[in-house]
């Protein structure tokens, strides 16, 4: 930090105005964002001035009002359209009623367990909803992680997957068609699978004129997984190139991914999909593959067999 230039800005830039009378009782001067100067914060933040909001609003008649912190933190987030907003509060995340931790929601799941759950903690129950009103507003992440954990707005803010909880408007987890633009985080994925003789390996060149045979899996925008169709007649096709990322191996993205290409297969008429694979046989049976011979396999992909590899062939009925 030496020499380093940080400078801290304050001003009016949000307006407040009265709650009024509620329930019979009147809240003075307990008040409520009216409106958040956007051109002004964003003026600051291009200057890379680092900006301190307090939690008073003045009204254009001069008086001046109490708001709540996660109320202003949710209007500014919305009105400068911030990519991420962050919570700190008295728990890691939002929890289920067994207390594990629910790392991450859409603002329909959140909005549906603040309706059932009483086990939320005092900050969750003030929090959460903010953090559904900004995500259904366009504020792309909203985290909600606990003050108490050693270094928990760092790893948030300069890790992959982060600490706490994350809602979204929408799933981070999107399965699609691949595309050309793919092909560069596509290898990055299965090239180590390859190095250890998990999956065959497939040059560049391959996996630019046969992208269009691969669906992925994204999480949180990052490529986690894929699987290929392989069509060998009007009624047979091949599961190929199943992988997923080791650090999200347990969340299902295997099956997603599996069921994808059983859709895709089911929807050009394919009657058959087979595998080969070295490691999971297990894995595939336990979801409905046969194990199956190489005899059994179409004449053109039996004659390409590898037979150092001595794959395990499994075949499933759709």
């Amino acid at each position: 930090m030496a020499n380093s230039r940080i400078r801290v800005i304050g001003g009016n830039f949000i307006t407040g105005q009265p709650i009024g009378v509620l329930d019979g009782i009147d809240m003075h001067y307990a008040g409520k964002v009216r409106k958040v100067d956007a051109e002004g914060i964003n003026a600051q933040l291009g200057l890379g001035n680092i900006l301190l909001l307090n939690c008073e609003g003045p009204s254009p008649t001069g008086e001046i009002f109490n708001l709540q912190m996660e109320e202003v933190a949710e209007a500014v987030a919305h009105a400068i359209k911030a990519d991420k907003l962050v919570y700190l509060t008295d728990s890691r995340g939002v929890t289920d009623q067994s207390g594990e931790l629910l790392d991450a929601m859409t603002a329909d799941e959140a909005s549906q367990l603040l309706r059932d759950a009483d086990w939320l903690t005092n900050d969750m129950v003030r929090y959460l909803p903010c953090a559904v009103r900004a995500s259904r507003a366009g504020v792309g992440r909203v985290h909600l992680i606990g003050y108490e954990q050693d270094g928990a707005l760092l790893r948030e803010l300069f890790t992959h997957d982060g600490v706490g909880t994350v809602v979204t408007r929408e799933s981070l987890e999107n399965i699609r068609e691949a595309k050309p633009d793919d092909i560069a985080a596509l290898i990055a994925l299965i090239e180590p699978m390859e190095q250890e003789g998990i999956l065959v390996h497939r040059p560049r060149e391959l996996l630019e004129r046969e992208i269009e045979r691969f669906s992925i899996m994204l999480h949180d925008g990052i490529i986690v997984g894929c699987a290929a169709l392989y069509p060998h007649s009007d009624d047979e096709a091949e599961l190929a190139c199943l992988a997923v990322n080791p650090d999200h191996r347990e969340w299902g993205y295997g099956e997603q991914l599996m069921e994808r290409i059983v859709r895709r297969a089911k929807k050009a008429g394919i009657k058959r999909l087979f595998v080969l694979t070295t490691r999971t046989e297990h894995w595939f049976v336990e979801r409905g593959f046969k194990l199956g011979t190489v005899d059994d396999l179409p004449a053109a992909k039996k004659e390409m067999y590898n037979y150092q590899r001595r794959s395990k062939v499994l075949f499933k009925t759709l």
